[in-house]
């Protein structure tokens, strides 16, 4: 690699960002990012690619192997609308912190991984293994000396959070109680849509984790689907993430609204980060908490979050409640599921 003037440059250089994959070519989309675009992208997905961002293909085999000692980045996994861009940004401004907010490539790895038994998978088990290590140091690399890379996945990637943690790795997982959630979900015509167009996957997710699962997507109206979607990230990360595992820090989104100074802090002495008291204020007092993290162009605020799931929950009262005691009669069913918080705790 020290002869290669790119392979050493991209080894210490994490303007070059590994976008996108194109499996049947097996190659990689190398897109040239300076740090204030990290900060301010809300995903580095295809909305990333402007006119004004350099990238190019490149074979995935002349990209390096950085090898087990590079750092690896630190993970922030949730169910969705759960908060986890604020809690991004915010970490962005509270610490040396660089964000990375939904890269393409481990929704890439989570493809793959769900395939990797089949037939038609592309990749071995080993080659799996091996460019999930390699994409591992990739995502770590970061802009200066003591400046730690931590990745917001997208919510699907809990299914391989145990792959992409490690032995020594430490995450936070960030949920929310069911009832708060379909509020949640039901408020925004966005989040309503994009949640039903899941579902389908999500309810094949859930049926392989509990053994003669007895429900079709067709028998569910909207709102238990919502709260389906919930019970399969829920039982996902239960899998992935254990509770128990004191290398997972789960969260409750509406417990840190009550008290995001502590929660940030806390949240820093789970990662091995330094708790600068005075960052942390002043990233609360800031614009942050009062910007919709997703698009910062709109205004929103934990108080209009309350607004909106108490509107919700009045005008969805009675599929709320079915869609409630339909998830609380499958934690009856499966004793798996017993322990996950569904109303709070």
């Amino acid at each position: 690699m020290a002869d290669d003037p790119f392979q050493s440059r991209f080894a210490a250089d994490a303007s070059l960002l590994p976008h996108m994959a194109d499996l049947a070519n097996d190659r990689v989309l190398i897109a040239l990012l300076a740090e204030a675009d990290y900060r301010a992208a809300s995903f580095l997905d295809q909305r990333l690619l402007t006119d004004r961002i350099g990238r190019e293909w490149m074979a995935w085999n002349a990209l390096p192997d950085l090898g087990p000692a590079a750092p690896r980045p630190d993970f922030i996994f949730h169910i969705g609308h759960v908060g986890s861009t604020l809690v991004s940004r915010l970490h962005a401004e509270a610490g040396d912190v660089l964000p990375l907010r939904e890269p393409m490539l481990l929704r890439t790895l989570a493809q793959v991984a769900e395939r990797i038994d089949r037939l038609e998978s592309l990749w071995s088990p080993e080659l799996y293994k091996t460019r999930r290590a390699q994409l591992l140091s990739w995502l770590g690399r970061s802009f200066a000396p003591g400046q730690r890379a931590m990745v917001k996945a997208s919510s699907v990637i809990t299914a391989i959070a145990d792959d992409l943690t490690g032995a020594d790795g430490h995450a936070l997982f960030l949920y929310v109680p069911l009832p708060r959630y379909i509020e949640t979900i039901v408020a925004g015509e966005a989040s309503m849509a994009e949640t039903l167009a899941q579902a389908p996957g999500r309810i094949a997710r859930l049926a392989a984790l509990l053994p003669d699962f007895p429900h079709a997507l067709w028998q569910l109206p909207p709102v238990t689907r919502v709260a389906m979607s919930w019970l399969c990230e829920m039982a996902t990360a239960q899998r992935t993430l254990p509770r128990a595992d004191r290398r997972h820090l789960w969260v409750d989104f509406e417990q840190l609204l009550a008290d995001p100074a502590a929660a940030l802090a806390a949240q820093n002495e789970h990662f091995g980060l330094p708790v600068d008291r005075a960052r942390i204020d002043a990233a609360l007092s800031g614009p942050v908490m009062r910007q919709y993290s997703k698009a910062p162009e709109h205004g929103y605020s934990p108080d209009l979050r309350r607004e909106l799931q108490a509107q919700a929950a009045t005008e969805h009262a009675p599929a709320i409640a079915e869609a409630i005691a339909w998830v609380e009669a499958l934690t009856a069913r499966y004793t798996s599921l017993g322990d996950l918080p569904i109303r709070g705790a």
